[in-house]
């Protein structure tokens, strides 16, 4: 995959990241680094390499627990509180 100019700046556009233009030739450097890498992982021969399924990330079961205490120590670390809630700066004006 080739890196250019206009696939940075979708990829810039999709990430809503702005990127100086400056930047533009180290940065396709570096993704051109990473899709190489890629690369060299896809072309690895896996035959006769099995699965584990002992490697599968464990799931524990959801419990519910009450404790309110919970909610006061962090509220007790935000900027405002007020009755429970945050209080957070007006944003639209009416």
């Amino acid at each position: 995959m080739q890196i250019d100019d206009m696939l940075l700046n979708k990829l810039a556009t999709l990430s809503m990241l702005e990127i100086a233009p400056a930047e533009y030739e180290s940065l396709k450097g570096h993704l051109k680094e990473v899709l190489e890498f890629v690369d060299n992982l896809n072309q690895m021969d896996l035959e006769g390499i099995e699965l584990k399924d002992d490697l599968k990330t464990p799931l524990r079961e959801d419990k519910v627990v009450h404790n309110p205490q919970i909610s006061q120590d962090i509220l007790a670390h935000a900027p405002k509180a007020q009755e429970g809630y945050f209080i957070v700066p007006k944003i639209i004006e009416t």
